[in-house]
């Protein structure tokens, strides 16, 4: 069947090209051909999560044609669903310079990306697909999360260069045993979901707790190869109801909307068996470990393919893997807004457990930020990152690595010396809470420079408004230290 796309306002602005075109006629046959009925149209806005909205199959022709109108205001949402930026005050609102469909709350526009097109194994009549948004004149947004990792791409692509990344992705799964439905629980966020764990105790690779809970590793191992993503392991991790999946090398792109479906099917395929799925950096529940999202790197010269990490038969650091170290730890406290973008990311940064808490790197040392897994003729030699938590924007923090590494190797900065103790005095420190990041990245001239002032603005302006609400917040902790005592 044709559908005449090429006539629509999408093709006539040049916003999809002739290879999209022809993939989207692809995908309206497969979706025919599948019976689908509902077609998820979905973003990834500034947090990492999903949001859209869902047509009907009468209307997925329209989506290629037109696009799809959506509220700008959800660009501009904080953690709690709170809109962060004043949308009706005009000049005087803290606007976002150059975005004009802020003002009033007016629409920006959803391009399909029809490459990213699956139907949902544990929904089989409904499918995804993800789309960048636009400005309804077709011009990017310089912030979204799309744009910002092309922009990264772009400057490594102009030098024959490709950044290829691996993930390690830990979360816990609980029983679910109170859904927080009641009305006083509807606020802003809701209320915490009651849980209790699935395994009992601590219990790194222990064979018999994967036993324990296989039914529910299958069915998410499965539904993630039903999305066809690249998954190698499925791991029992340090803590209580605490997993690990870890997936192949993949392109930046392709990586980053791997992390966001795997992350959101994740979630949506724990709600339907009454369990609950989370991400958080460190969970506040007794005896939780926290989660780390462990980005492994590597840099591939197009032309020939080969591993530029890779090191010499001596075991000397390549120039090129020395600069990106050497650009990761410079920037670190700059990308921590990035890679670690919540208030709960810094409770994570504690010695002694797995996590780094110093801007340092170490020769296959798990205490350090960064671990070099790099051996002479090893193909697969790359740099892990350990700071990044299982709640960033996957777009952001792969951008930032590729902005921070590519600037050590444009600089020609070598590594230092790798530590042998990554908790032990005399290195900096990581940020130790989300106002220290915001202090990194707004003063970042690494930022500034590549992604431009008006994300820099953007992004700082939408966290302050996050860490304005927590510091305003009286804890439980000053209730207990304070109540009785004075």
């Amino acid at each position: 069947m044709t559908y005449d796309l090429a006539t629509g306002r999408l093709a006539r602005r040049g916003l999809l090209e002739s290879q999209a075109l022809q993939q989207a006629q692809a995908v309206l046959d497969a979706a025919k051909a599948a019976g689908i009925e509902t077609l998820r149209v979905l973003f990834v806005d500034q947090h990492g999560i999903l949001r859209g909205k869902t047509l009907v199959a009468d209307a997925f022709a329209g989506l290629f044609r037109t696009g799809l109108n959506m509220p700008s205001t959800l660009l501009l949402k904080d953690t709690s669903h709170r809109t962060a930026f004043g949308v009706w005050e005009g000049e005087q609102g803290g606007d976002v310079e150059g975005f004009v469909p802020m003002r009033g709350a007016g629409d920006v526009l959803l391009v399909p990306r029809p490459e990213t097109f699956r139907v949902l194994p544990w929904s089989s009549h409904s499918a995804w697909i993800l789309c960048d948004p636009v400005q309804n004149d077709g011009s990017a947004i310089s912030f979204s999360s799309t744009q910002v990792l092309r922009h990264a791409i772009g400057s490594l692509d102009a030098q024959g260069l490709e950044a290829v990344f691996g993930l390690e992705v830990e979360f816990q799964i609980f029983e679910r045993l109170d859904p927080a439905l009641d009305h006083w629980q509807g606020s802003m966020p809701g209320a915490p979901v009651a849980t209790r764990n699935l395994t009992q105790g601590h219990q790194f690779l222990t064979e018999s707790r994967y036993s324990d809970c296989e039914a529910v590793l299958d069915d998410i191992r499965r539904n993630a190869q039903g999305l066809g993503l690249q998954l190698r392991s499925v791991e029992i991790e340090m803590g209580p109801s605490q997993f690990e999946f870890t997936f192949a090398p993949l392109p930046a792109l392709e990586q980053a909307d791997a992390m966001v479906m795997f992350r959101t099917m994740v979630k949506e395929v724990c709600a339907r068996a009454g369990l609950h799925a989370s991400f958080m950096a460190k969970p506040r529940l007794e005896n939780a470990m926290a989660n780390g999202w462990h980005l492994h790197q590597s840099l591939v010269e197009r032309s020939s393919g080969r591993n530029l990490f890779e090191p010499a038969a001596d075991g000397s650091l390549s120039a090129q893997a020395s600069g990106w170290i050497a650009g990761l730890l410079n920037h670190a406290a700059e990308c921590s807004l990035m890679i670690a973008p919540t208030v709960n990311s810094y409770k994570r940064y504690l010695p002694y457990q797995l996590a780094p808490d110093r801007i340092q790197w170490g020769q296959d040392n798990r205490g350090a930020m960064l671990r070099a897994l790099m051996q002479p003729n090893d193909a697969a030699s790359r740099i892990e990152n350990r700071a990044p938590d299982s709640s960033a924007n996957p777009y952001y923090a792969i951008a930032a690595q590729i902005l921070a590494g590519s600037a050590g190797m444009a600089a020609g900065l070598q590594a230092p010396a790798p530590t042998t103790s990554p908790y032990g005095a005399g290195a900096e420190r990581l940020p130790r809470s989300l106002g220290q990041a915001l202090e990194g990245f707004s003063s970042s001239e690494l930022f500034a420079s590549s992604l431009g002032a008006e994300f820099v603005s953007y992004l700082t302006q939408l966290k302050r408004f996050e860490w304005n609400r927590y510091l305003n917040t009286v804890s439980e902790w000053e209730q207990a230290e304070y109540f009785n005592l004075f």
